[in-house]
């Protein structure tokens, strides 16, 4: 039996230049901590979030792309799960935020790769990437500092 289904509620958000459309879900049976009606976060298809085990979206959460959320994971808050990221334990996804001059969310996960990538308002990549255009765009200033110990935070993590 199916544990979670599509509730009829979606959002349209920009992902890059495209558009993707998002679903919300709900709990359909009681499993781990999440009872039967919860609503949780969106995802894009029912391929993002397993079936099995624990794993869940909560809150705004959002899951799109080929990202699977599966195993025992849960992601939560303002987190935006990705192209072919993997999450499937509870410490594969950091998200920081308010952060940087945008004042949003910076999520950090690990990747199908087992390396670190991350999700920054329109960017999406490695966390070497990440750092590089944080340079090219803040150079010295408080946001490159704020952004530069959330890298180091989140790798000292993983």
């Amino acid at each position: 039996m199916d544990k979670y289904e599509f509730t009829g509620e979606t959002k349209e958000v920009g992902v890059g230049f495209r558009k993707v459309i998002l679903k919300r879900i709900k709990a359909k049976v009681d499993f781990g901590n999440i009872k039967a009606g919860t609503l949780g976060g969106w995802i894009e298809k029912a391929e993002n979030l397993s079936q099995d085990g624990d794993a869940w979206v909560f809150d705004n959460a959002r899951v799109g792309d080929n990202a699977r959320v599966f195993g025992n994971a849960w992601v939560s808050g303002n987190a935006w799960v990705s192209d072919n990221a993997r999450i499937y334990e509870e410490f594969h996804i950091l998200v920081i935020g308010p952060i940087g001059s945008r004042q949003a969310h910076t999520t950090f996960y690990r990747d199908s790769g087992k390396g670190i990538s991350v999700k920054c308002g329109c960017f999406n990549g490695s966390i070497d990437e990440f750092l590089k255009k944080v340079n090219e765009t803040h150079g010295d200033n408080k946001h490159a500092d704020a952004y530069r110990k959330a890298a180091r935070a989140c790798k000292n993590t993983y």
